[in-house]
């Protein structure tokens, strides 16, 4: 990673602003701003760059085109299957073709299998951007606070975050889950929460490469405060392996969430395909795809997420943009 340093004192301010490529590459290509550069040419060719790269890479574009199309059907599932899911509007055990109008069959309780593979695919999306973004934003505060400033508060931040990595993710989210009243937004949280040590490690990581760097130094020649300096200067150079690693982050919420939906630990107000599959254990030798069909539900949207992960981490990484 390479930074511009100022010719001379009075070029401070624009070295500041200007900070690495990956920063204007994230201006551009993700926030749609022209970048801090004064004609916003740099950060228009890192953003074409960056979709080049995005687009070429086949893996990514079906990552992609998978994402969008559970995201699309979670967004059209009340229109195409008004109602509750959780009713039953037919008879037990109709496969699927056997019924134009249940076209994936139904359950042992009458209930639509395609109306419950949309309305999880709102509960599982819904539970894996909303517990991502909690991990983020608690990660994110910690290592920044930690690779910046570092000495005492350093190693006590590292000393907390060891703390939730000696504990299985998994138990802490059932715990958590288990203390309070099981539904979508306490499980959101206590994901969120379980998953935030390795986004702390990652951004203190990257923190503590870039804080001596020349535009940081820059930025302090101007007075630039401690928060102006790790929120403004330091972190959007920082974010580049940090949205790769998000995507990974939604792919193992939605893991977790069916999991705990699997245990009966998930909300009994909704369907969700983790759901969908412990119902349909008991009748697994008699209707497999009750548990088939929501299965590779789950298979293919964290597929998608990790396929769009890696290609997010060849177009924003521009060592690996330069390998033959």
């Amino acid at each position: 990673m390479s930074f511009e340093s100022p010719d001379l004192p009075g070029h401070a301010r624009a070295a500041a602003h200007q900070g690495s490529p990956w920063r204007r590459q994230l201006a551009s290509a993700l926030a749609g701003r022209r970048g801090a550069d004064a004609d916003g040419a740099p950060a228009r060719r890192a953003g074409r760059a960056f979709w080049r790269a995005l687009l070429r890479n086949p893996s990514a574009c079906a990552g992609l085109l998978l994402l969008a199309a559970f995201v699309l059907l979670a967004v059209l599932a009340p229109r195409l299957y008004p109602g509750d899911p959780l009713d039953m509007v037919g008879g037990p055990f109709e496969w699927p073709g056997s019924d134009p109008q249940f076209w994936l069959g139904t359950d042992s309780l009458g209930r639509d299998v395609a109306a419950g593979v949309a309305y999880g695919a709102r509960v599982s999306l819904l539970i894996g951007a909303a517990s991502a973004g909690i991990g983020l934003v608690i990660g994110t505060f910690v290592g920044a606070i930690g690779g910046y400033f570092g000495n005492l508060i350093d190693d006590a931040l590292v000393r907390v975050t060891e703390l939730f990595q000696t504990v299985p993710s998994f138990l802490l989210v059932i715990v958590l889950v288990a203390i309070g009243r099981p539904s979508v937004v306490v499980i959101a949280l206590a994901i969120g929460i379980a998953s935030w040590p390795t986004v702390a490690r990652i951004v203190r990581a990257e923190f503590r490469a870039l804080r001596r760097s020349d535009f940081v130094l820059a930025a302090r020649s101007q007075g630039f405060g401690n928060t102006r300096i790790i929120f403004g200067e330091i972190l959007p150079n920082a974010l580049p392996p940090v949205i790769v690693t998000a995507s990974v982050m939604v792919a193992s919420a939605i893991l977790i969430e069916s999991s705990l939906s699997f245990l009966g630990m998930g909300d009994p107000n909704v369907v969700s395909w983790g759901s969908m599959i412990g119902s349909g254990r008991d009748s697994l030798r008699a209707a497999w795809y009750l548990t088939a069909i929501p299965g590779a539900a789950i298979v293919l949207a964290v597929l998608a997420l990790n396929l769009l992960g890696d290609g997010l981490n060849e177009a924003l990484n521009p060592r690996q943009r330069q390998r033959p």
